[in-house]
């Protein structure tokens, strides 16, 4: 089953289960991922999808962040309670020490010695990490691997 078929038959059993926060937040993700097929005019594919899901967890982080800044715990709440619905969707994430072996397996395979690489290594870990772990903070560990 494809992504998108698991999306919609998640938001019919949200709709039977009359939970509205749930089927607010999956309305959200659907909306997204149609607002780009019909902009690009393409069908979105599940590699596609994955990065749909994974910058919407981006965003809303972000905006945890502000209303967090800004004392609007209400807000962040509803944000906090949407990740939670879209990350059913992603993989599980990868843990520290698996990221670790995926650097050092792509550093060995591009041969990477310096920050001039980072851009090799980056190109080879990102479709691993897609949906999976926070591409900014594998960035991070990369420049750490490379600077030592």
């Amino acid at each position: 089953m494809s992504m998108k078929e698991q999306i919609k038959n998640t938001m019919k059993e949200a709709m039977r289960a009359k939970d509205k926060p749930r089927l607010g937040a999956i309305r959200l993700i659907q909306a997204d991922i149609k607002r780009i097929e019909v902009d690009e005019r393409i069908e979105v594919d599940d590699a596609r999808v994955l990065a749909i899901l994974d910058k919407m967890v981006k965003q809303r982080r972000d905006s945890i962040t502000q209303y967090e800044a800004a004392a609007r715990q209400e807000l962040a709440d509803i944000e906090i309670a949407e990740i939670s619905v879209i990350q059913e969707f992603l993989p599980t994430a990868l843990t520290d020490e698996e990221i670790t072996a995926m650097i050092e397996d792509a550093v060995a395979q591009t041969g990477a010695a310096s920050m001039a690489d980072m851009g090799k290594v980056m190109g080879i870990l990102k479709p691993q990490i897609q949906g999976r772990a926070d591409g900014g903070a594998v960035s991070g560990r990369v420049k750490a691997a490379l600077c030592q």
